[in-house]
């Protein structure tokens, strides 16, 4: 049996620009931190030869081509497992339409589960890039690949997506005071609110491609991103909090549904009482609120939003990781394979007469 944990993750600024349609032409960027809210995948060696994938739903099949699962499907069909293996998964929080990344992380966790099933080690750089393959090329979902790789990698990143398909994944320098400092001053509010990514990201994709004012939205992301890089390197939270209320400012215009009336008036209530930046995670419309203000601001934003629900978290500094193997039946010797005492030698040896049990 083994059992992968893999991170879920807030973005901070440059949401979008990991996408094909704009990285291919200019160079995307973003800050991005793990968080302690994970996805856990278990792949055991199942007794007979079918496979059983338990999520929502549970699925038991003959062949890898008959599962439901895209995800699963294809990542089996990459590892070349055929069978007699069973997956389940767990997540710490809702992990639908709620913008922390809950896909991609479960396509990385599921990869390292299935790759230290298979005997092998790899590394956060190729669990991140297949996963990205598996999710774009070959599922063909409108996302980028900034989720994959803050999975892979942990902690607090800024993450350049080249034209060429690679991605360079560096970690930012900072003060630990500050990295502190700075979880100290995030709130993370749960709407109640979930939606599907696929439609405002494929808006986005479009409005990518044929947008001027969309793209130029999107050049000022990338900067952004880039400066809250160098703000955090500075120790300067304060400029940060600016940065990431600019952000959210130019992510709003990037599709329609990524803010709502009542997110705009929750994000007005939060800034009334002391936020200096914020925004809605993941591609927007629902899931989770994120807020930045002086922590001493703390108790009054969350006594001015009572209907939210706000979620305890830390950074996480660490990617997918295997945090449990046990050596499958298979892979211990034979019964077979231990000879049997004499009955006569085993009753002279004890003393003892000699039962059978059944």
């Amino acid at each position: 049996m083994i059992v992968s944990r893999t991170p879920l993750r807030i973005s901070f600024a440059g949401g979008g620009t990991d996408l094909p349609a704009y990285y291919q032409h200019e160079t995307g960027a973003v800050v991005s931190t793990a968080i302690n809210k994970y996805i856990y995948i278990t792949v055991n060696e199942k007794f007979d030869h079918k496979i059983r994938a338990s999520y929502s739903v549970t699925e038991i099949v003959d062949r890898v081509d008959q599962i439901k699962h895209e995800l699963i499907r294809e990542a089996l069909g990459l590892l070349k497992l055929d069978g007699g293996i069973e997956i389940t998964s767990i997540s710490d929080i809702p992990s639908e339409g709620t913008g922390l990344g809950s896909s991609s992380t479960y396509t990385v966790g599921l990869l390292n589960a299935l790759y230290a099933y298979a005997g092998q080690n790899v590394g956060a750089e190729r669990l991140g890039r297949e996963a990205s393959q598996i999710e774009i090329e070959i599922c063909q979902k409108p996302i980028g690949k900034q989720d994959q790789y803050i999975a892979a990698y942990g902690g607090l990143q800024y993450i350049q997506f080249n034209a060429d398909g690679t991605v360079f994944v560096d970690p930012i320098i900072c003060a630990p005071e500050t990295k502190l400092r700075l979880w100290q001053g995030l709130l993370l509010f749960y709407t109640g609110l979930t939606r599907s990514a696929d439609r405002i990201l494929s808006e986005q994709k479009k409005n990518t491609e044929t947008s001027p004012a969309t793209r130029e939205s999107l050049r000022k992301m990338a900067l952004l991103a880039r400066d809250m890089k160098e703000a955090l390197a500075a120790n300067d939270l304060g400029c940060f909090g600016e940065l990431l209320h600019q952000s959210w400012l130019e992510k709003r215009k990037m599709a329609n549904g990524i803010s709502t009336d009542q997110i705009d008036r929750w994000y007005a209530c939060a800034r009334q009482h002391g936020a200096l930046g914020g925004k809605i995670t993941g591609a927007g419309g629902g899931g989770f609120l994120l807020i930045f203000a002086p922590s001493e601001r703390h108790r009054e934003i969350i006594r001015s939003l009572p209907e939210l629900r706000p979620i305890p978290f830390r950074l996480e500094p660490q990617g997918s990781k295997i945090i449990y193997i046990e050596e499958s039946a298979s892979n211990l010797r034979p019964v077979a394979e231990f000879p049997a005492p004499e009955s006569s030698d085993r009753s002279r040896a004890t003393g003892l007469p000699v039962t059978t049990s059944l």
